[in-house]
């Protein structure tokens, strides 16, 4: 399980949206041997003088929030990153400099989905990889 928040600026990130969500959910599922149907994003759009961020950053600063199952690996978080990166800059102009990336990870138990807790789901995936 992944629930994705993405922040950024409103002017440049809505127009985007599709695209960049398309783009991200395919390093999930690369990175992470994730289900192509399981896409869970929400997008945040701050307007200008809610979103405070750091001089060397442009209006393209885009915060991602990964709130995810715990077990993957210390090898498949980094390959995530690094498909984030590559594909944000290739295929939306948006550069390493202007990304953020957090994961958070929780035990399954901490989950409650479909009227159980996460740990009794069947799940038609692996998590620890």
């Amino acid at each position: 399980m992944a629930q994705v928040k993405i922040y950024g600026n409103k002017t440049f990130l809505f127009p985007i949206r599709e695209k960049l969500s398309d783009i991200l959910h395919s390093c999930i599922v690369t990175a992470f041997k994730y289900p192509e149907n399981k896409r869970f994003h929400r997008f945040f759009y701050m307007e200008e003088g809610d979103f405070y961020f750091p001089e060397d950053k442009s209006n393209q600063y885009t915060i991602i929030e990964i709130s995810l199952f715990e077990g993957r690996s210390e090898e498949a978080k980094k390959a995530l990153y690094q498909l984030i990166f590559m594909h944000f800059e290739q295929d939306l102009f948006i550069f390493p400099n202007d990304i953020e990336i957090t994961l958070t990870e929780t035990p399954m138990y901490n989950w409650g989905i479909r009227g159980m807790p996460g740990d009794e789901l069947a799940l038609d995936y692996k998590v620890v990889i």
